[in-house]
């Protein structure tokens, strides 16, 4: 009988198996406990399910919820378990899984005749969601010819489904089967839907919100965080993406094998500057504002808006002055250091706050001061001689990570700050029931302006990934509502122009690293997209696109 040896790196053993031998039994045979249940593995840093078969040597990690491709397999698993129970209770609405929000998924259903949905009925969907879970019913995952998927997805009236695979020309296509339901989705699921015991299903505005457990503590569901100013901020972006008729992946790519991406470009920069020039009309009618805070997270297109919302302030009358926070990073030795013993950028002490603050009062009382610059690649504050003052109507725009933070400004009067943020928030789905998260278009967004402006490889930038979360937890969200105004940086038609530039790269990442699984991960992401390639010359030199592909007509 012949044998592959498989190194299992939870415990440091290795053993030989007959060929065919799955992870489940191996991870039965070799006794495998983590703090929760196992859900699937690594075999050679790329995800797999516990069906995954051996028939070779391979190098295996099981995990459990703790571990983000863990967390996502559960998430992906309960909306699918959601899917099947507002069938089988509402069989003619078509569910909707539209955002994150208040540490869940924000679902609509959409009913016959517009009818809304009744709180009774969230409640008797939930009740069946436990009914399914209690059953533990296998996910039975089956590989087809995509042409028959089609045919599926055509009989069960999957019509965003249908529209994606015939703009993403492949051979085969992964199906899931829960009982009598089919569906498609992006990655992997748990074996079962017994794994998914800690969730809830609430009324939410129109919808309802479909909560998990937090992937620190997986036995108790996330707080609900009331987060009305972003969901608002969701559903004007929702608006934009209907007037466009753009709100799966499937029609933007029909747009784009259309020949009409030019359209797609020109409508999405337009939607953005009329929104920056509202943002400016708001700050004049403010009137004492002398500080305008720009924040958001990684890679949200903060220093871009903040020229683009100067360049709408000049033309009211305004004589901005922009600052970025980026500029007043302490000397790299001085950083802090997160608690793997990484340098920690995302935290507010990685900034020199005395200065900020010194500098900050002497502009608004009208004295001159010369600026700090900060050297990236050498990890080095310097001076140049860039001196700025204040005159006439003067108006100090400055952007950060940390602008909504009231310690930033500690030294400064309330009254001359307009706090504004800023974020990608994608609102486009690859189907109905796969999101896209809106950490993963800045994640895009930040390997590309990594490798091409700050000597970063992709490797190094999915390794501080972790870290740049878990600073945005700490450091931003925990103030987004705190803000006068939300700017949704999101482009409808981006991932199509990013897929270019950054495939090769990705294709790049060796799978002898940790991270090889999230490059692969993210090479099937931009799988589904239609690339837009000649139209990308038609993107404005004044987009937030051009911060990350370049091209931009600002200096930064």
């Amino acid at each position: 009988m012949q044998k592959a040896k498989v190194y299992v790196l939870n415990n440091n053993l290795s053993k030989e198996y007959p060929l065919g031998t799955s992870l489940r039994e191996i991870a039965e045979d070799m006794k495998i406990k983590l703090d929760y249940p196992i859900l699937g593995a690594r075999v050679n840093n790329k995800l797999a399910e516990l069906s995954y078969r051996i028939y070779k040597p391979k190098f295996v990690e099981f995990i459990d919820i703790t571990n983000i491709d863990g967390y996502r397999m559960y998430q992906r698993s309960l909306s699918f378990v959601l899917m099947k129970a507002v069938r089988d209770i509402l069989p003619k609405a078509r569910l909707k899984i539209e955002h994150s929000i208040s540490q869940g998924f924000y679902c609509e259903v959409e009913k016959p005749g517009d009818e809304r949905l009744k709180p009774e009925e969230v409640l008797t969907i939930a009740e069946r969601m436990r009914q399914i879970i209690n059953a533990d019913i296998p996910f039975e995952r089956e590989e087809i010819p995509t042409q028959q998927a089609l045919e599926i997805f055509e009989e069960n009236h999957l019509y965003e489904k249908v529209k994606l695979f015939k703009t993403r020309p492949i051979l085969f296509t992964s199906i899931y089967k829960l009982d009598d339901q089919i569906d498609y989705f992006y990655g992997y699921l748990v074996p079962s839907t017994g794994y998914l015991k800690v969730f809830d299903l609430i009324p939410y505005y129109d919808g309802m919100l479909l909560r998990f457990p937090t992937q620190q503590n997986p036995d108790e569901l996330g707080p609900i965080v009331e987060q009305p100013k972003l969901f608002e901020i969701f559903r004007e972006y929702k608006q934009w993406v209907e007037i466009l008729g753009v709100s799966t992946v499937g029609s933007i790519n029909e747009q784009v094998q259309q020949g009409k991406a030019g359209d797609l470009i020109k409508i999405s920069e337009a939607l953005h500057e009329k929104k920056v020039a509202q943002i400016a009309d708001m700050i004049k009618h403010r009137g004492d504002v002398r500080l305008v805070l720009i924040a958001g997270p990684s890679s949200s297109g903060k220093t871009t808006f903040s020229k683009r919302l100067s360049v709408q302030l000049r033309v009211i009358g305004y004589q901005p002055v922009t600052i970025s926070l980026d500029n007043f990073f302490v000397d790299r030795e001085k950083t802090p250091r997160d608690e793997n013993g990484d340098y920690d950028f995302e935290s507010l002490y990685a900034l020199d706050l005395e200065l900020f603050n010194k500098i900050m009062n002497q502009l608004i009382a009208g004295e001159e001061v010369e600026l700090p610059k900060f050297n990236f690649q050498e990890g080095k504050r310097y001076y140049d001689g860039t001196k700025v003052k204040l005159s006439g109507r003067g108006i100090i725009v400055i952007e950060g990570i940390h602008g909504l933070n009231p310690e930033l400004t500690r030294d400064i009067d309330e009254k001359y700050k307009f706090k504004i943020y800023v974020s990608a928030l994608t609102q486009i789905g690859i189907d109905y029931h796969n999101r896209i998260p809106t950490t993963d278009n800045r994640l895009l967004r930040r390997m590309i302006r990594d490798f091409q402006f700050r000597g970063y490889s992709l490797v190094d930038t999915l390794k501080r990934w972790p870290s740049v979360r878990r600073g945005e937890e700490r450091n931003i969200f925990p103030f987004q509502e705190e803000a006068d105004v939300m700017f949704n940086s999101a482009l409808i038609y981006e991932f199509n122009v990013l897929k270019k530039h950054l495939e090769p790269l990705l294709r790049e990442v060796p799978e002898t690293v940790y991270e090889y699984s999230e490059a692969v991960r993210l090479l099937k992401f931009l799988s589904y997209f239609v690339p837009i390639r000649r139209e990308e010359r038609e993107i404005p030199p004044t987009s937030i696109l051009r911060e990350f592909i370049s091209g931009s007509a600002f200096k930064y």
